[in-house]
């Protein structure tokens, strides 16, 4: 594929929470594991997006969850990984120093069972060259009967305000779909020092064997993502662009997202970057296209740069 020229580099190039990015393109976390798999990839590069969220990590080691993880379905995928990791010391001692942080920013992601873990795990990334860090709010809170802290506004906020105090660099907070006003969420989630957000998480669903009678995935339900939760994500992002524009707060759209068509509404409706994730298992150099295609449609439209597309979505009525 044709590289970008300079000038339509920087019609790409923008500014997400105080940092400087190459592309509105996010690589999103648990797809490209620790930021060193898709080196590999011939033709890939990390200068071709603007961030990488790495594969969330909690404070301890974790083997994750029993077979099977994966399934594919009807445009999408359910995933219950179980946050596999080596824990955050491991990945901040051995991963880290493995990027190569002048081509791309790289962006922690945290997960925890309970408000003093993801204090904990902020403290060790924020002693680390890691640019950001995604608060994975979706995670299960242990001390209060297993209800996600994403589904509800005050422990979400909870959480996001101790890593606040726990750290000085771009917090972004990852929002559940699975909750009754997500818009109310972000507001308090600003309230408590959050730089940006990441919109949405993904849907819980199931498949089933027919044969077994039983549920394919080992944990009986997962997150499903692709193309098929698109159109809820869109909606997600436009009501929670209705209260971050009002703080100059920028979200990082996602889900579902396979085509420059997608990239594009997706900023039309209030997003400032765009996350890119179940595509990249069956189109792993998507990201060039994306990106070329994202400039044509600047050109056409007269736009200078990506960031005057932001919000620019013209309600009916």
């Amino acid at each position: 594929m044709t590289s970008l020229t300079e000038q339509e580099k920087k019609k790409l190039a923008l500014d997400f929470c105080g940092l400087k990015l190459n592309s509105p393109l996010v690589l999103l976390s648990g797809c490209v594991g620790f930021g060193e798999e898709y080196t590999r990839i011939n033709g890939f590069s990390n200068t071709d997006v603007g961030a990488i969220c790495l594969k969330g990590t909690t404070l301890e080691p974790r083997l994750g969850n029993l077979p099977h993880r994966l399934s594919e379905t009807y445009m999408g995928m359910l995933n219950a990984i179980g946050l596999q990791n080596p824990g955050s010391k491991i990945v901040v001692d051995e991963y880290l120093p493995n990027l190569d942080f002048t081509e791309t920013r790289f962006i922690a992601n945290l997960s925890g069972s309970t408000v003093e873990e993801y204090e904990a795990i902020t403290r060790i990334f924020d002693d680390s060259p890691i640019d950001a860090m995604e608060i994975n709010i979706s995670c299960p809170n242990v001390k209060e009967g297993g209800v996600a802290f994403g589904n509800d506004p005050e422990m979400s906020a909870r959480v996001v305000e101790v890593c606040r105090r726990a750290t000085k660099k771009p917090l972004i907070t990852k929002l559940s779909p699975n909750q009754t006003d997500i818009a109310e969420n972000a507001r308090r989630c600003i309230e408590a020092g959050t730089d940006g957000f990441a919109v949405i998480n993904t849907l819980m669903g199931m498949a089933i064997d027919i044969h077994s009678r039983q549920p394919i995935i080992g944990n009986n339900q997962g997150g499903l993502s692709g193309p098929a939760i698109k159109p809820i994500a869109l909606l997600k992002v436009h009501q929670v662009h209705q209260v971050a524009k009002q703080h100059n707060i920028p979200i990082i759209g996602q889900g579902g997202i396979t085509t420059v068509d997608d990239a594009i509404e997706f900023i039309i409706a209030g997003a400032t970057t765009v996350g890119i994730g179940t595509a990249l298992f069956y189109e792993p150099l998507l990201c060039p296209k994306l990106n070329k295609g994202i400039v044509d449609y600047l050109d056409k439209h007269n736009l200078n740069n990506v960031s005057e597309l932001v919000g620019t979505l013209q309600l009916h009525g």
